[in-house]
């Protein structure tokens, strides 16, 4: 079954393009620019809120970032990354994967447009504060090397792209732990084959 992702170098889609590289099937890449292409009836046809990361896979279409890093993952098991059902580590992967996906993206969003939760709204919010959101990340890379001791998977591909994100933005403060981890995941060479296929996609408008 063909693959296609649908991307923008702009946009959580090097999260996907990553894990894409991890899995080692080939794929077609659709860029789509941002306004009129991206919101206009060809695309609203694949994912009807008009924004990437996209994946088409035969007849089946995901989106949502998170989602389309734990189908390919499943869906190409023979990539090694997730553990398989049954394996006492995947509880551990789903928390990690989802916790990026969830307190760390609404932790990020909520400071970077100036929002602040009340301390007596805490409790609603989640992920409770921001500086707790940091905190839990930083005890999740310390022990190392990966997210789930020495098994690399799906789940640094989204945890480790936050703190990439986080240190080359801003929003992150530098901390040994994730300097430590990241080093660690741009040494991957699917790591260093995405950058360069959506640097190249960046440069060519």
């Amino acid at each position: 079954m063909e693959l296609v992702f649908y991307t923008n170098p702009q946009s959580r889609g090097r999260m996907v393009r990553w894990m894409l590289e991890e899995v080692g099937a080939p794929y077609r890449t659709e860029s789509i620019a941002y306004g009129p292409p991206m919101k206009g009836p060809d695309y609203c046809a694949v994912n009807p809120m008009g924004k990437v990361p996209a994946l088409k896979h035969g007849e089946t279409v995901v989106t949502e970032t998170a989602a389309i890093i734990a189908y390919l993952a499943d869906a190409f098991p023979a990539a090694g990354l997730a553990p398989a059902v049954g394996d006492p580590a995947r509880g551990a992967y789903f928390r990690w994967l989802f916790f990026a996906a969830g307190p760390i993206e609404a932790a990020v969003l909520n400071k970077t447009i100036g929002a602040v939760v009340p301390p007596e709204r805490k409790g609603m919010a989640g992920y409770g504060s921001f500086e707790l959101v940091i905190e839990v990340m930083e005890t999740a890379v310390t022990p190392g090397p990966y997210l789930l001791g020495e098994r690399f998977s799906a789940a640094d591909v989204y945890f480790g792209s936050e703190i990439g994100f986080g240190l080359r933005f801003g929003w992150l403060e530098t901390r040994p732990a994730f300097e430590a981890y990241l080093a660690r995941l741009m040494a991957r060479p699917a790591w260093g084959r995405a950058m360069a296929l959506d640097d190249a996609l960046a440069a060519a408008g």
